[in-house]
């Protein structure tokens, strides 16, 4: 049977009830049987379809976690090492787009937010950047990079690379990074937003079929709870890694002074966040356009929950921090 959850559900009435999205799913797996899973609101807010299981989404950010692996994965097969400068993979692309200087930035500071490149959205003015190694910078960029080097050391594409490493392995045929024109292979919620296309606040509006492939190595791809669950767990039990590049997953630099989550460090893709209460949690979450998801669980791997809202209006921080203290 699966087992209850009457607190956790709870909490998913109030978000909805407080604003904070249209629909909101969880998935719970902790040691039991089978997983817990809760939805409240709806998942179109035209029909008032309610939110189920199995949904496909956008998880924005924890696209990192996959990229991350990826590279930590091709260093383990030593088509390249974490040492590597950005220059020797991307010759000028650097110098001539951020004015940086890339023989000075490792692949390992791209991954954990220490090169000292900005953070930048389309069509914005590039802030200046940094000097490498100084500080944490929460960056899209940096993920970009890393997604043009994937492909320079392989040959292939950062889509066909997650599938070969992550995807194909673990079985996750529903977690995919879009390609073209595509945006969602099976059924999905509609994903709303309080934002234009520069991210100026504007009315709930349905963005389901936008056009975000520039989101990419960044924040592009799209999953759904069961998978998020095998991927996270896999990835903290160290199945998917050798001893030496888990190490490296979860070596983590300080975020404090940055502006980003408070009460976290960053590793290589993932990392580790303290909740009020006490107890520290490692994953990771993902902010885009329509779209907001958390996977965390504890260091083992064994209790672990994955929460999406389709919406982007809620308060990121204080929505998850509340449903994850419900049971961490």
């Amino acid at each position: 049977m699966p087992l209850k959850d009457n607190a956790l559900q709870r909490a998913l009435d109030q978000i909805v009830a407080d604003g904070g999205g249209p629909g909101v799913v969880a998935e719970l797996r902790d040691g039991q049987a089978e997983p817990w899973f809760g939805t409240a609101g709806v998942a179109d807010l035209a029909t008032g379809r309610r939110r189920s299981p199995g949904e496909h989404f956008r998880i924005g950010s924890f696209t990192k976690a996959f990229v991350g692996t990826v590279v930590l994965r091709l260093a383990a097969e030593d088509r390249l090492t974490m040492d590597d400068t950005v220059a020797k993979w991307l010759p000028g692309v650097v110098e001539e787009h951020l004015g940086a200087d890339g023989a000075t930035i490792g692949v390992r500071q791209l991954l954990n937010h220490t090169s000292g490149l900005p953070d930048a959205f389309p069509g914005q003015e590039t802030p200046r950047p940094e000097d490498p190694g100084k500080r944490f910078i929460y960056s899209k960029v940096n993920y970009d990079l890393a997604g043009m080097i994937v492909k320079q050391a392989t040959g292939s594409t950062l889509a066909a690379e997650i599938d070969r490493h992550v995807a194909r392995p673990l079985g996750l045929t529903e977690t995919y990074l879009p390609t073209g024109d595509q945006t969602f292979r099976g059924p999905h919620a509609r994903h709303y937003s309080k934002q234009d296309e520069t991210g100026g606040p504007t009315e709930i509006h349905d963005v389901t079929d936008a056009d975000l492939s520039w989101a990419g190595a960044a924040g592009g791809m799209v999953s759904t709870t069961s998978d998020l669950h095998r991927f996270l767990s896999a990835l903290l039990r160290g199945s998917l890694l050798p001893p030496a590049q888990q190490e490296e997953l979860f070596t983590t630099v300080p975020t404090d002074g940055s502006g980003w989550v408070p009460d976290t460090r960053y590793g290589l893709g993932v990392y580790s966040q303290r909740l009020p209460g006490g107890a520290t949690l490692w994953g990771g979450g993902g902010y885009i356009q329509g779209s907001t998801s958390y996977a965390m669980g504890d260091r083992e791997g064994t209790r672990l929950l994955v929460s999406n809202l389709n919406g982007d209006w809620n308060d990121f921080q204080e929505t998850f921090t509340r449903l994850f203290s419900t049971r961490f």
